[in-house]
C-alpha cells in the first residue's frame, strides 16, 4: 500500500520514499506503486508481509521522463497531468495533507471520499499502467486472476469480479482511443 503522509515518526517496517522529483511526480510514483501491475511484480519477489528495501529498489517503476510523453488514450494530454489529476484525488482526502496538495499546485480543499468514484479512478489508473507497461489484454486478465482476495470480495459484494471487468473495459476503451485517436 503506497500513500503520501504528513511528517511523522514511523517504524522500521514502513519504507519511506523521499523523491528528489516534483511533488506531482511523487504523486504519480505513488499511483504507480499502488497499481495492480506493480503489486503483481512485487508479489513475485516477496515471501512475507513486508517489502524489504532491496526488493523495493528493484521494482520497475515508470521512469519520470515517461510522464513527459502524451497519454495516447486521452487526446494527447500529457501523461503527467492524466496520472497526477487522478492520483491527487485519491491521495488528498484530509487536511493534514494540505501542504502536499499546495506543493502540487492544488489550492482547494481535500477531495470528498466517494467510494464508487475512487473505485473508478483506481481502475482507470490500473488500465493506464497496464498500457504503459505494454501488457497485453490476455496478460491483464491473467494478472488480475492472481488476486484471489480481490476477486472473492468483489464476487461476495457484486456477484462478479467487478475490479477485473472494469479494468478490462477501460483497458479496451483506452486501446480503441489510442488506435482511433478518439
Amino acid at each position: 500500500i503506497a500513500s503520501v503522509m504528513p511528517i511523522a515518526a514511523c517504524g522500521d517496517t514502513l519504507l519511506l520514499m523521499l523523491p528528489a522529483q516534483s511533488s506531482r511526480l511523487a504523486a504519480c510514483a505513488c499511483a504507480n506503486l499502488g497499481s495492480f501491475v506493480l503489486d503483481y511484480v512485487a508479489r513475485q519477489k516477496v515471501n512475507g508481509t513486508h517489502l524489504k528495501f532491496h526488493v523495493f529498489r528493484q521494482l520497475p517503476l515508470v521512469p519520470p521522463a515517461v510522464y513527459d510523453c502524451r497519454a495516447d488514450w486521452s487526446s494527447g494530454e500529457l501523461l503527467l497531468e492524466w496520472v497526477f489529476s487522478r492520483a491527487l484525488e485519491l491521495l488528498y482526502t484530509a487536511w493534514d495533507l494540505e501542504p502536499f496538495a499546495q506543493d502540487c499546485g492544488h489550492q482547494g480543499p481535500p477531495f470528498h471520499w466517494q467510494s464508487e468514484r475512487r473505485f473508478q479512478i483506481r481502475c482507470e489508473l490500473d488500465a493506464g499502467f497496464f498500457h504503459l507497461y505494454g501488457i497485453s489484454r490476455s496478460d491483464v486478465a491473467y494478472i488480475m486472476d492472481a488476486f484471489p482476495v480481490v476477486r472473492r470480495r468483489d464476487e461476495e459484494s457484486h456477484g462478479v469480479y467487478r475490479t477485473r471487468e472494469t479494468i478490462l473495459a477501460i483497458y479496451d476503451a483506452m486501446a480503441e482511443a489510442t488506435r482511433t485517436g478518439r
